[in-house]
């Protein structure tokens, strides 16, 4: 194979590669959307179920103590992976921001059309998700907002269990709640931050700091 097959050949394999990126990324928003939408169907038939079992005090508590339980942890699950689904997601938009750096070297027109400015993260200076800086762009992700819902069954959990179990005063339980709504989503904000960092390719010295918000 001469140098121009060879040449084709590499080209054909990078479009190819090119594609099933960009099929792999949609895959992960689709994934994202699909987890949340059954963790917020489970809590809502949940609720609806709840709703029913009020009018029984034999068996609300009961209920609760087994389905409160069960939609936190499905949700702990939920959030994990919607985590470990966006930095796939991640790695995917990397993938293709390489491919891109090469076809700008194909020609000079080549370099207009695949600009970095053109692009989109992380080859481009500036996308609308780093606008507000990256805290605004963590707080705002699917993981973070399942994640913040989670926490308030965490926090209905708690309350409930410290004022009818251990005969806490309302106030008392409510503030044991909120309590631990905050922990759970302080602890979530750090870990994922700690799962994006694991993944983030390292800068060049002289364009350290250059991207950040």
């Amino acid at each position: 194979m001469d140098d121009k097959d060879g040449r084709a050949a590499f080209l054909s394999a990078l479009t190819t590669e090119h594609f099933v990126l960009q099929t792999a990324a949609s895959a992960t928003v689709s994934e994202s959307a699909s987890r949340a939408s059954i963790y917020i169907l489970a809590l809502s038939s949940s609720l609806v179920a709840m709703g029913f079992a009020v009018q029984s005090p034999e068996a609300f508590a009961p209920f609760i103590a087994s389905v409160l339980p069960a939609v936190f942890v499905l949700g702990l699950f939920t959030v994990i992976r919607l985590v470990d689904v966006t930095v796939e997601n991640q790695q995917y938009l990397r993938g293709i921001a390489r491919i891109r750096g090469y076809y700008r070297t194909l020609t000079p027109e080549a370099a207009e059309y695949f600009a970095a400015e053109h692009g989109r993260w992380p080859e481009a200076p500036a996308t609308p998700s780093l606008l507000l800086g990256r805290t605004i762009a963590s707080l705002t992700t699917t993981g973070t907002m399942v994640a913040f819902i989670n926490a308030f069954v965490a926090d209905a959990g708690v309350t409930l269990l410290a004022h009818r179990a251990l005969g806490a005063g309302i106030g008392v339980a409510l503030l044991l709640g909120a309590g631990t709504a905050l922990a759970l989503v302080f602890a979530f904000y750090a870990y994922q931050n700690w799962r994006f960092r694991q993944f983030e390719p390292a800068e060049p010295a002289e364009g350290k700091g250059s991207r950040r918000s």
